[in-house]
């Protein structure tokens, strides 16, 4: 895919895949399966593995190879699929891209290792110019963190400047960074909020295609509400959609054992996506846990959806 289709399929609410577990921690491929029908019906156009939600921390490469593969399959051309590497060297990540483009990914998110910090925007620009040769390389800003926004802003000039077939942006750091990152980039490439409708809204009015949506998965009429007000530039409309839904719900999930994350899991299996076990030592909510979850959403009007029986 070049830069035009991939900005069309990146244009409006995304949804990022949530590796489900069984209760004995082993990979759930039939949530796996039914969570990625679940976000094409509910309006995806694309389909996005990443190595933070999709639980890359507690995978080992088999399972990566195998969770990219499967989902490649499950989606069949009916969604932009993006593979992601985690932390790999240039040559491994030449080799997962390889891997990635045999299995029918159409992009892959690369995440470079940076520990030290000890990467330059040189090795960088070679890292993504390298693997982009196999096939188009979608950037992540969250890696430039340590090392500051100037970093992270010539690197994706210099990036830019020498890659054709680095293809898009989805941006972590958020603030000022990005609205910045708006203004260098998305004249050339696709960019997007990596969470939550206040970051795309910071960053909306200096170029950004689309968002990254929680609600798509399992309340996507919320996503479609926020969407649609900013499609036609209602945005108090899309404030409010901010104020009564995405604000109280992030500020919510924390509070759960095991944190955002485990409520995330929890909140699928309240909605019959798929289960919400994690793979230990992470954390699973409890039976009393998942009621307190519902009540939530039965107070915000969404709990006629609710498929989990206690």
């Amino acid at each position: 895919m070049d830069r035009t289709e991939v900005r069309a399929h990146l244009t409006g609410p995304i949804s990022s895949i949530r590796t489900p577990f069984n209760k004995d921690g082993s990979v759930d491929y039939d949530g796996l399966r039914h969570q990625i029908d679940t976000v094409i019906a509910n309006g995806s156009k694309t389909v996005l593995l990443t190595a933070g939600d999709s639980h890359y921390l507690c995978l080992g490469d088999e399972e990566i190879a195998e969770i990219t593969r499967v989902t490649c399959e499950q989606t069949t051309g009916r969604a932009m699929t993006v593979a992601a590497d985690r932390w790999h060297s240039t040559d491994r990540s030449v080799e997962f891209a390889r891997y990635a483009r045999s299995v029918g990914a159409d992009v892959v998110m690369v995440l470079p290792p940076n520990w030290g910090p000890s990467v330059t925007p040189e090795t960088l620009t070679e890292h993504y110019r390298t693997i982009s040769q196999e096939m188009p390389v979608m950037i992540v800003t969250g890696l430039f963190s340590a090392q500051g926004p100037a970093f992270g802003l010539e690197t994706i000039e210099r990036t830019l400047d020498q890659c054709d077939n680095v293809v898009a942006i989805k941006d972590d750091l958020c603030g000022d960074f990005a609205r910045r990152l708006c203004l260098l980039a998305h004249d050339r490439v696709p960019v997007f909020a990596g969470g939550q409708k206040v970051n795309h809204m910071n960053m909306w009015p200096y170029g950004c295609d689309g968002f990254m949506s929680t609600y798509l998965t399992f309340a996507p009429e919320i996503t479609w509400k926020y969407w649609n007000a900013v499609q036609e530039k209602d945005l108090e409309a899309a404030r409010a959609v901010i104020r009564d839904y995405d604000m109280p719900f992030f500020d919510f999930l924390p509070t759960f054992t095991g944190g955002w994350n485990a409520a995330v899991h929890g909140t699928l299996e309240l909605f019959g996506v798929c289960g919400r076990w994690r793979r230990p030592p992470y954390y699973s909510l409890e039976d009393t846990e998942m009621e307190r979850l519902a009540e939530f959403f039965r107070d915000k009007g969404l709990g006629e959806n609710i498929s989990w029986k206690g």
